[in-house]
């Protein structure tokens, strides 16, 4: 596990949620969230960018295993790595957007960079 933060899930719930995150930041390049989930998304979706810029058979296996939709890992190994290759880490940007209406939670925004 990334993080130490619990998200109030079990650990089941938890590891299906930043998989689902994961898959839809890289889906569409952006992600409106809590602000403390965003931040658990951050190294996760960093670490699939790193496996797509290694671009070899078990990497893709491995992104695969844990990205819930073939497309989406087909889009970060040909379209999304290339772009980072030159770059080193800090593919994600989390910008925090104020408290949401219903519960006042903390909102933010993460984005590919």
């Amino acid at each position: 596990m990334f993080g130490t933060r619990k998200l109030g899930k079990t650990s089941e719930q938890r590891r299906a949620l930043l998989r689902q995150q994961v898959t839809d930041l890289l889906e569409g390049g952006k992600l409106e969230t809590t602000f403390y989930r965003a931040k658990e998304v951050q190294p996760v979706a960093e670490k699939m960018i790193s496996l797509g810029k290694k671009g070899n058979l078990a990497a893709y296996r491995r992104a695969m295993a844990y990205m819930t939709k073939e497309d989406t890992v087909h889009k970060l190994f040909k379209e999304i790595a290339p772009k980072y290759a030159d770059r080193n880490g800090g593919y994600t940007r989390v910008t925090r957007t104020g408290p949401r209406r219903g519960d006042a939670a903390e909102m933010a925004v993460i984005e590919l960079v």
